[in-house]
């Protein structure tokens, strides 16, 4: 039996692994709680603390980048349009992406995946420039060899980016959790519909985070991959509770977080286009050189 030391989020397509309704004759689970779970991913890429572990797309092609010893299986577990995303203040005079040339966004951090999908659909559907808008972060990527380029700011410590917005001290936000919502609209007109429309031209299923697991294992342990897409494909059948993704089934018409390279390519094809062009690693990669193709 091989013991996994691992951390991943308690979804409900996840939660049968943590609660062992699932298991396995072949690899077991060494849970540890991470909140949030992005600290996680960090504790990953830097200090190599687990053996399996949920990953942002973004941080895993920079891992692969900086050689970190990683691989992905196509697995799924948070995703999401984005286009809701991008806030300002109710009373803000933005009238859409194109407003926020010279301006000032915040984002936790500039490789933070859902800010690196925004900025790549202001570039190929407004023309919005990222390099023309200066990114203001509470914090830096989760590749410690990853440096920001010169129009990042970092605020200082006891700031905070929902308080910033709210006081206009920067005139837009991405995914600032815990912002008071009724203070706050979206920069970009009808979000849920631009999100619709851009589906259906682009095909392209947003990903965000994958289950990654350490490349030195899956090559001591042949069908180690293969067992774990199993369990979690298992624990995805097993949920009792919908997923937040199950919202997006009537746009996309199926399976609202399919598993899996081949129905999830065009998602990680599109951010991996985006990351590069963004500066955060050297070329767009195809899929097979970050995940085992199952």
């Amino acid at each position: 039996m091989l013991t996994l030391r691992s951390a991943f989020a308690p979804y409900p397509h996840t939660r049968a692994l943590l609660d062992k309704t699932v298991t396995s004759g072949q690899v077991a689970f060494d849970f540890e709680t991470v909140e949030p779970i992005t600290q996680a991913f960090r504790r990953m890429v830097r200090t190599g603390d687990f053996d399996l572990c949920e990953i942002a797309l973004t941080t895993l092609a920079q891992a692969h980048f900086h050689e970190k010893g990683l691989t992905a299986l196509p697995v799924v577990v948070m995703r999401g349009f984005h286009h809701a995303a991008l806030m300002c203040p109710l009373t803000s005079p933005l009238r859409g992406p194109a407003d926020l040339k010279g301006k000032r966004v915040g984002v936790r951090a500039y490789s933070q995946t859902t800010g690196v999908w925004l900025r790549g659909i202001m570039m190929d559907e407004y023309g919005i420039d990222h390099r023309d808008i200066t990114w203001v972060t509470s914090e830096d990527a989760h590749v410690q060899e990853y440096r920001d380029p010169p129009n990042i700011v970092r605020i200082a410590p006891g700031q905070d980016l929902r308080t910033m917005l709210l006081a206009g001290e920067i005139d837009a936000g991405i995914a600032l959790v815990g912002i008071d919502t009724t203070k706050v609209r979206p920069v970009i007109p009808a979000p849920d519909e631009a999100a619709a429309s851009w589906y259906r031209k682009t095909g392209a299923y947003p990903v965000n985070h994958v289950i990654c697991v350490k490349t030195a294992l899956l090559a001591a342990n042949p069908g180690l991959a293969e067992e774990l897409f199993r369990l979690f494909v298992q624990s995805k059948a097993a949920a009792t509770d919908s997923s937040a993704e199950e919202r997006f089934r009537p746009l996309i018409g199926g399976d609202p977080l399919p598993y899996g390279l081949d129905a999830n390519r065009a998602g990680i094809d599109i951010c991996l286009r985006y990351a590069a062009e963004q500066g955060f690693i050297p070329r767009a990669y195809r899929a097979e050189e970050l995940f085992v193709p199952l």
